[in-house]
C-alpha cells in the first residue's frame, strides 16, 4: 500500500518548472491523499492565481509519481492559490500583501495604461487588486477605467470604541480605485509643493479603506520626483515595474528610473516594452533588460484597440476573449506576478528609508 508520506517525500525535491525552486522549499505541496485502488490526489498551492502554464506542474508531478511508484493508480492534480507577500504596509494599516509601483523615466510611454492593464489583468486571473493613481498632477486613471464617482469619508468604530474616519475608494467591477482625478475638475490644475503632495499620497495609502488585497498597483507620475521618495518612506514596496517604448531616446530615460528605484532600495520586477511595432521598433527594451540583468516582462503591441478602449474608459474589456491583444497583456501580468514570487524567495525584506 502506498502512503501519503511516500508521495510527499517524492515530490518535496521536485523543481517547480516556472520558478526553478523545489516544491517543498516553496511550500507548494498542500496535500497528498491516497484513495481506493492506490489512486492519488495531490493538491498544489500556487504562489499566485496568475501562475502560468499550470499543465507543466501537472505533467511534472504525474511523471515523478509514475517513475517512482509503479503501483500508483489514477493520479489527479488539483490547484489552490495563496498569494505570498511582504505585507510591508502593515505599519500604516494597509492590508495589501504586495504593493507594486509602475513607473517610467518620461511621460508618453503608456505607463498609466500599463498600470491599469496590470491591475485589471491580475483581477481577471482571480487576484484581489486595488489601483492607486499617484500621478497627482496628471491623473488619468479615472478616465481610463470609466469612473467619475467621488470617494466618500465613512466613520468606523474600532474594537476599542474609538471612532475614526476612513475614505471609501471608488469601486469599478469589484476593484477599488483611488485618484486625485476624483477630487478635481477635468480642467483644473493641481499646483502643489512637496509637503502637500506627501500628505495626499499618505492619505491615499493610510486613510483609505482598501480592504484585504493581494496586490495594490500604484501608477507613479513620470520622472524621478517626490512621490517615489514618499512611498519609500511610508512602506517597503514589493517591487517596481519600469515601462518604456523600444526606441533609444526613451531607453535613456528608463535607465534613470531604474537608477532611482535602486537608490531608494525598491526591487525592480522588470521592464515592459510598450507600443511595440513598426513605428517605434521592437526589441530595444528586451536587449536593454538583458544588458542590465533585469527581467523582461513582455512586449505590448502598438494596437489601436488598446488606445480606443482606454479613451472610452473600457480598459477592463482588454481581457475579453475577442481582443487580439489579450494574450500579450495577460502574459505581462503573469510574468510580473511570477517575478514578484521569485523575489520574495530570494530577496530579504528591505528597510524603509527616512527622508532627511
Amino acid at each position: 500500500m502506498l502512503t501519503e508520506m511516500q508521495v510527499l517525500e517524492r515530490l518535496r525535491n521536485l523543481r517547480d518548472p516556472e520558478i526553478g525552486r523545489s516544491l517543498g522549499e516553496m511550500g507548494m505541496i498542500s496535500s497528498a491523499v491516497i484513495g481506493a485502488g492506490n489512486s492519488i490526489t495531490v493538491t498544489i498551492d500556487l504562489p499566485t492565481p496568475a501562475y502560468p502554464r499550470q499543465e507543466r506542474i501537472t505533467a511534472a508531478v504525474t511523471s515523478a509519481i509514475r517513475e517512482s511508484m509503479p503501483d500508483a493508480g489514477p493520479i489527479e492534480i488539483s490547484f489552490i492559490s495563496n498569494v505570498r507577500g511582504k505585507m510591508s504596509g502593515g505599519s500604516i494599516g494597509l492590508r495589501a500583501k504586495n504593493v507594486i509601483a509602475v513607473g517610467s523615466g518620461k511621460g508618453g510611454v503608456g505607463k498609466s495604461t500599463v498600470a491599469a492593464t496590470l491591475a485589471f489583468g491580475l483581477k481577471s486571473l482571480g487576484c484581489k487588486v486595488g489601483l492607486m493613481d499617484a500621478d497627482v498632477y496628471g491623473p488619468s486613471i479615472p478616465h481610463m477605467v470609466g469612473s467619475h464617482g467621488m470617494p466618500v469619508a465613512v466613520k468606523h468604530t474600532t474594537a476599542t470604541g474609538e471612532e475614526i474616519e476612513r475614505i471609501e475608494p471608488v469601486e469599478i467591477d469589484g476593484m477599488k480605485v483611488m485618484s486625485m482625478g476624483y477630487f478635481v475638475k477635468p480642467d483644473q490644475a493641481v499646483i502643489w509643493r512637496g509637503p502637500l503632495l506627501h500628505r495626499a499620497i499618505t492619505q491615499f495609502l493610510k486613510d483609505t479603506d482598501w480592504g484585504d488585497l493581494d496586490y495594490l498597483i500604484i501608477d507613479l507620475p513620470p520622472g524621478t520626483g517626490d512621490v517615489t521618495l514618499t512611498l519609500s518612506q511610508l512602506l517597503g514596496l514589493a517591487g517596481a515595474i519600469v515601462v518604456c517604448t523600444p526606441q533609444q531616446v526613451a531607453l535613456l530615460d528608463a535607465i534613470k528610473a531604474i537608477s532611482m528605484f535602486r537608490q531608494v532600495k525598491i526591487p525592480i520586477l522588470g521592464l515592459v516594452e510598450n507600443m511595440t511595432g513598426e513605428i517605434f521598433g521592437r526589441g530595444g527594451v528586451r536587449k536593454k533588460a538583458e544588458e542590465l540583468g533585469i527581467p523582461f516582462l513582455g512586449e505590448l503591441p502598438i494596437d489601436a484597440g488598446i488606445r480606443i478602449r482606454g479613451d472610452d474608459g473600457r480598459i477592463a474589456s482588454l481581457f475579453s476573449e475577442d481582443n487580439p491583444s489579450r494574450g500579450p497583456l495577460l502574459g505581462m501580468c503573469e510574468q510580473a506576478a511570477m517575478q514578484l514570487a521569485k523575489q520574495l524567495l530570494e530577496t530579504p525584506r528591505m528597510p524603509t528609508l527616512e527622508i532627511l
